[in-house]
């Protein structure tokens, strides 16, 4: 590297009657512009960066498709097996696949409000459906359908 230096005198001699141009050398060195990792560290740091963040969203997304394939179906809005709508079937004392004693007094169409409250006659049908028979016995066990 080098620098121009314009030097004045105060005496002014006649051979030097202008002032002149006299090239100096440098010896030390510059500091760089620019600090820090290189371009290339730099570019493969964010890289590696973009590739970690790909890879934890393809998880998330494969962790959240196995919660959400695990989930029972009536929890999206499916209906039970006696046609009752999901969140009916939950806050009702009967549901599908459950086993009901008989209590003394109760008929086919009471067992079929406590199954449907919504729709007690789809509940009925598919109650006598089940037992054969449209009368219950006090003691019996019958498997909601």
């Amino acid at each position: 590297m080098a620098a121009v230096e314009i030097i004045q005198f105060e005496q002014v001699d006649e051979s030097l009657a202008a002032p002149y141009l006299r090239l100096v050398r440098c010896e030390v060195a510059a500091e760089p512009f620019r600090t820090g990792r290189p371009v290339a560290e730099r570019r493969n740091a964010r890289a590696r960066l973009v590739r970690r963040r790909h890879r934890t969203l393809v998880v998330l997304a494969l962790a959240a498709g196995v919660v959400i394939l695990a989930w029972p179906g009536h929890a999206f809005g499916g209906t039970t097996g006696a046609g009752l709508p999901s969140d009916l079937a939950t806050s009702s004392v009967l549901a599908s696949g459950m086993e009901y004693v008989v209590q003394p007094g109760d008929t086919v169409q009471s067992i079929a409000r406590l199954m449907n409250p919504v729709d007690a006659a789809l509940a009925r049908a598919a109650l006598v459906h089940e037992l054969h028979s449209s009368v219950v016995v006090p003691g019996e066990h019958v498997l909601i359908p």
